[in-house]
């Protein structure tokens, strides 16, 4: 299927299915009742946590971003229809973000970032699962400098200058996949998935997909230790599953996406990953995951970069509607030079009802992208870290729509040499407003 089709067919059932949200019933806590016509759409938000995923016989509350898992007590948000052999899911998340980080290297913007995501499944009759999803992002929106973001580093703005002390925009096509699945038996599958752009097996589910971060407008200053792999333009996945432990291989693209956010990228199945991973029961998901990437930085062509990353998610239910959800994660990059940088990340977030959520995340990292070379490229690594604290209110405008108000605020720690061109430790902290459909 080319990816225009893709995009055109999964747009339409997403824009559809957001129309039905102001006259849906709520039916979260409530056993759903089948449609008359089978064809017409119908919210079953309740039966997301009844259905198995698309991948294989497990709960589907158990899939994160691309073929990752989280534990299966996590939430799988999105508005459930069904249109004739296919049931599709639609959820969206947008965010409007006035960003400030103090010091000399710090600035000021108001942006907007989110996703809309849209899945479409269909089960065959041979037991097999056929399901394409596309997920877009107004990130470019921001232009191609990103946003302020102290001790973050990464991509290029203009295909010459490396981006520091900011954050990039995501590109506008995040994913366009297709998977098909067959069950072997009651506990084992075999799964294939094709992306362009797409998520090869590797780390944790990416940060905006994570319930310990999505709720944070801040990506972490760790997303290219563990995640930065989420958006590759070619990606091929393998994977066998049997009950709650998986493995899975990936042949993807190592180039980070270029500047030029709106388009796809052409495609290239230059590097592999490889990651196991394990759900010990409802609450847990741990994996570890290793990839040899080919030149995955623009600017620095020549480089390759093996990647190991492990993870533990936790996630406990709170009651009807209150959940909790941290993730402690390690990722470190070696370059062809044997030179390894670390990455380690602790998150979490409190949802103790439908109102509030508070987040907050410590991180550190060896970097040496903040401060050039003497002959341009990467100058000398330094140990720097950050924690950030925050929360967000919402308020429910609709049966499937939640519009919130939030803040947070962050410490950055540098070591002495970096002292002088922050301004000494930094701080910053950003206030949103968001709408979110689920």
């Amino acid at each position: 299927m080319a990816p225009h089709t893709l995009v055109g067919a999964l747009a339409g059932v997403s824009l559809l299915a957001l129309a039905q949200v102001a006259t849906a019933q709520d039916h979260s806590h409530h056993q759903a009742e089948p449609a008359a016509d089978p064809h017409a759409g119908h919210d079953m938000a309740d039966m997301a946590h009844a259905m198995t995923s698309p991948y294989g016989p497990w709960p589907m509350n158990r899939d994160a971003s691309g073929t990752s898992w989280q534990p299966d007590s996590g939430e799988h948000a999105g508005i459930h229809t069904v249109r004739g052999d296919w049931t599709v899911m639609t959820h969206a998340l947008l965010n409007l973000t006035y960003d400030t980080q103090s010091g000399p290297r710090g600035g000021d913007k108001t942006f907007v970032s989110g996703m809309l995501m849209t899945t479409a499944r269909r089960n065959l009759d041979d037991g097999s699962t056929l399901n394409l999803r596309a997920m877009l992002s107004p990130d470019p929106l921001m232009g191609k400098s990103g946003y302020p973001l102290l001790l973050a580093a990464g991509e290029t703005a203009n295909g010459v200058d490396p981006l520091v002390d900011r954050q990039h925009p995501h590109d506008f096509f995040m994913e366009l996949s297709a998977s098909y699945s067959k069950r072997l038996s009651d506990k084992d599958s075999l799964y294939g998935y094709i992306g362009l752009p797409g998520e090869p097996a590797f780390g944790p589910p990416a940060f905006m997909h994570r319930m310990s971060a999505m709720d944070s407008p801040e990506a972490p200053i760790t997303h290219h230790w563990l995640d930065s792999t989420h958006i590759v333009f070619g990606v091929t996945t393998l994977g066998w599953a049997h009950d709650r432990f998986k493995i899975e291989t990936s042949a993807f693209k190592g180039r980070e996406p270029d500047e030029e956010r709106w388009g796809i990228d052409s495609p290239k199945l230059d590097s592999w990953s490889v990651r196991a991973s394990w759900n010990p029961s409802s609450d847990w998901s741990l994996q570890a995951s290793y990839a040899e990437v080919s030149a995955p930085e623009q600017l620095e062509p020549d480089e390759d970069e093996t990647k190991w990353s492990a993870s533990v998610l936790h996630t406990r239910r709170l009651g009807a509607t209150g959940w909790w959800s941290s993730t402690l994660a390690w990722g470190r990059k070696t370059n062809s030079h044997d030179e390894s940088k670390d990455g380690w990340l602790l998150e979490s977030a409190l949802h103790p009802n439908d109102r509030w959520t508070v987040f907050a995340r410590a991180e550190r990292i060896e970097t040496d992208e903040l401060v050039p070379g003497d002959h341009g490229g990467h100058g000398p690594l330094y140990t720097v870290g950050k924690a950030s604290l925050g929360a967000v209110r919402d308020w429910r405008i609709a049966p499937r729509v939640r519009f919130g108000l939030g803040a947070l605020y962050a410490m950055n720690r540098v070591p002495d040499a970096l002292e002088p061109i922050y301004g000494g430790d930094p701080d910053g902290g950003m206030i949103f407003m968001r709408l979110k459909i689920d």
